[in-house]
């Protein structure tokens, strides 16, 4: 049979499925059984299992499809056990024609997989490819992480939790631990001597030489962060942890115990072969053919209780073969003689819902890196199934996207960058919260922090694409140069095109067009307005690519742009009518042009200097300042029916010493519109914007400003 699936090497990015689809039958395997809810136990019919296990939700087992061969499938559990979903392939799981085959162990189904879920979805098998053994970690049903895993023979899984692994091999006498690179590469590989070792999250617990002393490692430090004394009488042979506890034996037959991390003591359990659940232990009672329970969560083993029966069959160890515990739930699962799966909750309380461990994107989204940097991806991993909830908001406080997951122990986004309703957010900071619930019981763990986005929306006065306003100026030998800034307050570098004529006036704009690159208008010396195409950061010449939007323009002695004043989304440019002082609207057409004038105010002759700010109050449109000659300062707030509001008074003799002042948007990082003014001896100043229309005192940011003829 040919290979169902390829390679995905270390630090491939994921393709996998959401938890949500494990109700979807895998195409081409027929009709399996459906969804099912019974009292508990809960039955789930199968034609056989040739392996098991559980975790995070995600139920694992080999069984015959419809179509005859064996694959590996996953069901979706309820938190209580009393729903299962229906089955959807996790790959092949027989005997490709090259010979090539999943390792199998004898069990008193003929020959089993031995399975290892991880918690998020993901499930671990050795694959047998010419005699040679490698790990794998299946991703979805046609992508595993396995390319560089050493090839061995002997192969035995140890644990596995959410990302990390762990693995032994008889062949070389040494342990393997790894990580899959779900969005990114982990470099954690360690190879080490075989000792007893678990994992949680990214920490690897490791028995040392000494009686009773355990070890943990953070992998992703490559360094010791933690030891403990167990109190055990031998050097540990087996360990298995589950958030504060840490199983411990001497061997199966040996004395066995459980070390609780926060008591910062061992109590003894029952000793055989175990599965540690979130407070409690199942072993196999072979001689009563019962499934044991032993309960610890309050700190001291209580008299273990029979849970369902298992008859003895004739393999010793039937852990993974026969029955599973889920240690981020509280279920156990097992496959009685009539080959039905059976869920049983343990019935014992789990610790407090908590992260283990996450893997976050880095807090920036480019939505213009076609390297794959325009989508924001990551994973937490929590200690109990969830459902979650993901928003982004913008600098404003108004929420941009939702996402929405679970169950599952994992909580995995990928945000496209796009808002909700498909558009694309703002070039500036936003503030993502998730917020993840407890899918049975209560418990609700919440985190947040910040994406700066570029590539989408420019802001006001934005040139560059990088969230932040840039401050246009004109000096005297021709140089149109963009000052930039890293958003700390002031202009931190620039660039400049050379060539520009005295008298050139620029107008710093928005995208007209579809590229997220705001053009520039520019009105020559003789009248002609030309729209340069926006170039994203790069300094305009005359020569630059542009299109002219007609003649006359120096009939007007103010053009500026306050952004949206017709609720379009697009910036709009105000004019001041020198013969009339007329203010008209020319409203971007969304094809590069602009629409003819529409007179919007008659007679600003009292107004000195009027200026477009960009959204000053936070309600999603553009407003105006506009100062008196008496040192009166306005403030005119835009509508999206293209008009202005009455205006308010913001500031009552202000300044009357500035020969410039500009809208020059978000310089500071904080998402509100900010100005800045020069006055006659060169001083440039920043006044904050507030967010609700006003702004801050003055700061100095810098000195001879003077010597440039136009400052936009």
């Amino acid at each position: 049979m040919a290979r169902l699936a390829s390679p995905s090497g270390r630090g491939a990015r994921r393709r996998i499925a959401a938890l949500a689809a494990l109700t979807v039958v895998a195409t081409g395997l027929g009709s399996m059984p459906s969804a099912v809810a019974a009292d508990t136990p809960t039955p789930v019919q199968t034609g056989g299992v040739w392996g098991i296990d559980f975790a995070g939700g995600v139920l694992n087992t080999v069984e015959i499809a419809p179509s005859g061969p064996q694959f590996v499938f996953a069901r979706q559990v309820a938190a209580d056990g009393a729903t299962v979903g229906a089955p959807t392939s996790m790959g092949y799981a027989d005997t490709y024609a090259t010979g090539a085959h999943v390792k199998r162990v004898p069990c008193d189904a003929g020959s089993c997989v031995p399975l290892r879920a991880t918690g998020n979805g993901h499930v671990g098998r050795f694959f047998v490819d010419n005699g040679q053994e490698r790990a794998q970690i299946w991703l979805t049903a046609g992508s595993f992480h396995s390319s560089d895993e050493p090839a061995v023979t002997g192969g035995q899984f140890v644990d596995a939790t959410g990302r990390y692994f762990v693995y032994n091999a008889a062949s070389t006498g040494k342990q393997y631990v790894d990580a899959v690179g779900e969005y990114r590469r982990t470099d954690v590989r360690m190879t080490r001597s075989i000792t007893a070792a678990s994992v949680w999250g990214s920490a690897l617990w490791t028995a040392s030489s000494t009686a009773g002393a355990i070890t943990a490692t953070d992998l992703e430090q490559k360094k010791v962060v933690a030891t403990a004394a167990t109190g055990a009488p031998c050097v540990i042979k087996e360990l298995q942890t589950v958030g504060r506890w840490i199983y411990w034996n001497c061997g199966t037959s040996g004395v066995a115990g459980v070390y609780d991390r926060t008591a910062k003591k061992s109590f003894t359990v029952p000793s055989g072969a175990v599965l540690v659940g979130d407070g409690y232990l199942v072993r196999h009672d072979r001689t009563a053919g019962k499934l044991v329970l032993t309960d610890f969560h309050t700190g001291t083993a209580a008299p273990p209780r029979e849970i369902a029966d298992l008859p003895a069959g004739t393999t010793a160890d039937q852990r993974r073969l026969t029955w599973a515990v889920d240690k981020f739930g509280g279920d156990i699962a097992y496959v009685g003689p009539d080959k039905a799966i059976r869920i049983v909750p343990s019935g014992v309380p789990a610790q407090p819902l908590a992260k283990i461990e996450s893997d976050l994107n880095a807090g920036y989204i480019d939505l213009k890196d076609t390297s794959g940097g325009q989508r924001w991806e990551s994973t937490w991993q929590l200690n109990r199934p969830v459902t979650w909830t993901f928003s982004v908001k913008d600098a404003h406080g108004r929420t941009v996207r939702t996402l929405s997951g679970g169950p599952g122990a994992e909580v995995d986004v990928a945000w496209d960058g796009r808002t909700d309703a498909g558009g694309y957010p703002s070039n500036e900071n936003h503030t993502w919260t998730l917020t993840a619930r407890a899918a049975e019981g209560d418990g609700t763990y919440t985190s947040s922090g910040k994406i700066s986005v570029s590539g989408g929306l420019q802001g006001h006065h934005d040139q560059g694409g990088l969230d932040f306003g840039e401050l246009v100026t004109l000096n005297s030998v021709g140089e149109l140069t963009l000052h930039y800034t890293e958003g700390k307050g002031k202009f931190d570098w620039k660039r400049s095109g050379a060539g520009w004529p005295k008298g050139t006036v620029a107008v710093p704009f928005g995208d007209m067009g579809s590229d997220r690159c705001a053009e520039m208008l520019v009105r020559m010396p003789g009248g002609e307005l030309r729209r340069y195409a926006g170039k994203c950061g790069s300094p305009y010449t005359p020569n630059s690519s542009h299109t002219s939007l007609g003649a006359g323009w120096n009939a007007y002695n103010v053009l500026t742009v306050p952004g949206d004043l017709t609720g379009d989304g697009r910036p709009d440019l105000l004019a001041r009518k020198a013969s009339t002082s007329d203010v008209h609207l020319f409203a971007d057409d969304g094809h590069g042009k602009l629409k003819a004038g529409v007179k919007i105010r008659s007679s600003w002759t009292g107004y000195s200097k009027v200026v477009g700010v960009g959204d000053l109050n936070g309600d999603g449109y553009g407003d105006v300042l506009a100062h008196h000659k008496d040192g009166t300062l306005y403030r005119y707030d835009g509508t999206a029916a293209g008009k202005l509001k009455e205006r308010v008074k913001v500031f009552g003799a202000w300044g009357t010493s500035y020969n410039t002042i500009v809208g020059v948007g978000d310089i500071t990082g904080d998402g509100k519109a900010d100005i800045v003014e020069r006055d006659g001896s060169g001083n440039l100043f920043r006044n904050n914007g507030n967010g609700k229309g006003s702004f801050g005192s003055r700061t100095k940011i810098a000195t001879g400003w003077q010597g440039y003829k136009g400052v936009f």
